[in-house]
This record gives C-alpha cells, structure tokens and sequence, in this order.
C-alpha cells in the first residue's frame, strides 16, 4: 500500500484532524495519529465539542467540580474546551517548535453567537487567547460581515487566526485583505510578525451540496454533467486569488518584514453524497503551501486508497472559471448560493452551541452536590 498521507504532505499539504475530544487526548490516540498518519493541525468548532462533551463520561470529574463551584453554563463551556485545546496544544507543541510555528496548531472557535458583533469578537479572541495561553493555538473568526474588520484587529494584536466559514471568493479576497491590514498594524505596533500565523477556512463540501440540489431541480442532461463540480472550482479559484495577492507588492513588503502568509485551508472536506469518491476533496485539491482539515473518516478513506499524483490545482483555473460560468447560465446564482452557505453555517454553529449550552447545563445538574 502506497502512503498516500506522507505523499500528501510531501507535495505541501499539512494535514489536520476535524475533531477533537477528551478521549482522544487522554487514550493517547491524538498522538498516535501524529506520529503514524502525518497529522499536524487539529480544528475544532461548537459541533465537535458538543458531540465530545454529550458522549461518554470523560468529562464528568471536570464538570462535577464545576457545578461544585456553582459556575455558569458558559464558564463551564470555556473551562471545558480551552482544557482540551491547551492539551492538545501541548500534545502538538513538538510539531509546532518542528516547523517554526506553521504547524502543531489547535484552533478554537469564539462564541458563535457573536458572529455578527465585531467588537465582542475581538474581546472574545483575546480572552479565548488569554485562557488557552500556549503559542500554537489558533481563534477561530467566521468570515461574516462584522467578522472581517475583527480579523484584522485580532492579527493586529499578534494573535493568531484561523478564519472560517468562507464560501464566496468576494469575501476570501476581503479575509486575506484583512490579514493584510492585520499584519500592517501590528507593524506599527512594533510586534514580530514572524510569530503570527493565520489560515482561511475555504469550505468545499457544502457547496456541491447546495449546488448540487439545485442543479437536481433543473434536472436537464446540461445541468446533471455540472454535479460535483462546483465545489473543487470554487476551491481552485480561491487558490488563484491566494496566488495573486501573496505575490503582491504589498505582501512583499510584510514578507521582507517577517511576515507568514496567511495558508488556504480546505474545510468540510468530508464527501456527501455516496454517488463520488469519498476523496474527492483531498485529491483534487492538492496544491503547495496549503492545509486539508479532515474528519477521521476522509483521513482513513485517504489512508487506505487515496490517489496522490501530484499538484491538481495549479493550471485548472480555466476550467474552473467554465465550470461556474455554466452553472450561473443554468440560472444558478452563485451570489445567492453563497449566502445561503454563509447563513446556514453560522446558524449550524450557532444551534451547536446552543445544544452544548443545554447538555452542559443538564450535566451540570446532575453532577451537582446535593445541599446540605
């Protein structure tokens, strides 16, 4: 068997792992996976710790001293979450120190419900910055309207960014202007660029399926040949705007400062529909100098029988350009697909981390002393 992983990363890809529990901290398989499947990143969002915290009794010690302290829902949330990232932290630091900071890094979302709140969102990545406390961790900013200006006042700050939630390739420019601006402020404040670091979370998958669904309600010959495509196009166009601006005479300046480019990272890389490979996300989406966040199922599937071959994004952007071109002459708009996604997924994170308010809240109450 051909390992397709080391290929993988051979050919510039850093992979990270899309989940993250106490378990997999504790029974030592974060570790594992580190060391046997080339894995150098872990991501997180309010979905993967609300299935973590709901599951098994990892965190009862945790939270049945919590509600001793008779805290709140939200403090037990942070105590939580920034536990498990400061571990894993600590489990990926080798890699981190390895690779000058490009990797070995955890991300950690802010509070969802503030996506919309650029000011609380700053407060919030600086607080989430100040708990976590360790070197490699990554924030998590969605690429909202109100998140974009607080991407570039976080970077300012010398904090280090992952931003998610990008759909159209309009707002990706925007998110990679901010790190820009970001960058350009903590110049003037005098910090070392060199040890900010920042990936943009380009989502992939729930493109196809918004696409796709629509593409099934024309149902025309013309428009079933376009399933499956829009997604890998969008992705590889967003590569060709990274190519553009990191060439700039403007990131040439930071560069000659210090300064690291902000990585694409290929997001919801887990295969929805069972009619295509469950590695297409991965394999059409190799390209230097990027990041693939999978779930531990794509990483298996890309273990066992992905095919490496090489760059498959550079020189596709043509093809690209003609694959969305046709679908918005179907009638589809690709304005409207985009922000359909972009309110979906912070509705999704936002209903995630409502239910893990709720389970957090009701583990609580059952862990709690009796009085007396």
């Amino acid at each position: 068997m051909t390992d397709a992983l080391k290929r993988l990363s051979e050919e510039g890809v850093a992979i990270w792992l899309d989940d993250l529990s106490r378990k997999r901290i504790t029974s030592g398989n974060l570790a594992e996976l580190i060391d046997q499947q080339h894995v150098v990143g872990v991501t997180t969002n309010p979905t993967i710790f609300q299935k973590a915290i709901s599951q098994g009794d990892g965190y009862d010690q945790q939270l049945s001293d919590l509600a001793a302290r008779k805290v709140t829902v939200e403090e037990a949330i942070r105590m939580i979450t920034t536990a498990d990232v400061r571990d894993a932290a600590d489990i990926l630091r080798p890699v981190f120190d390895a690779t000058d900071g490009q990797d070995g890094r955890v991300s950690i979302e802010v509070d969802p419900r503030l996506a919309h709140n650029e000011k609380a969102t700053v407060a919030e990545a600086r607080q989430l910055a100040w708990l976590v406390d360790r070197p490699n961790t990554l924030i998590k900013i969605p690429a909202t309207m109100a998140g974009v200006p607080a991407i570039s006042s976080v970077i300012g700050l010398g904090i280090s960014v992952n931003v998610t939630l990008i759909f159209s390739l309009e707002r990706y420019r925007a998110v990679m202007d901010a790190y820009l601006s970001g960058l350009e402020r903590a110049k003037e404040r005098g910090l070392d660029l060199s040890k900010i670091h920042s990936v943009a979370s380009f989502f992939v998958s729930r493109v196809d399926t918004e696409i796709d669904k629509r593409l099934d309600g024309i149902g025309t010959e013309e428009a079933k040949a376009l399933r499956g495509k829009a997604a890998v196009a969008n992705a590889r166009l967003a590569y060709q705007a990274y190519e553009e601006v990191f060439s700039s005479d403007r990131w040439n300046a930071l560069e000659k400062a210090g300064a690291n480019k902000q990585r694409p990272l290929w997001a919801s890389t887990g295969v929805k529909d069972p009619a295509y490979p469950d590695t297409l996300y991965v394999t059409e989406l190799v390209a230097p100098n990027t990041v693939n966040t999978m779930p531990e199922a794509t990483l298996e599937a890309t273990e066992d029988h992905g095919e490496i071959t090489g760059d498959t994004v550079s020189g596709t952007y043509e093809q690209a350009r003609a694959d969305l071109d046709a679908l918005e002459r179907l009638g589809i708009s690709y304005d409207d697909v985009v922000q359909v996604l972009e309110d979906e997924g912070v509705e999704k994170f936002e209903a995630s981390w409502n239910d893990l308010l709720k389970s957090t809240q009701a583990e609580l109450e059952r862990l709690a002393p009796s009085e007396g």
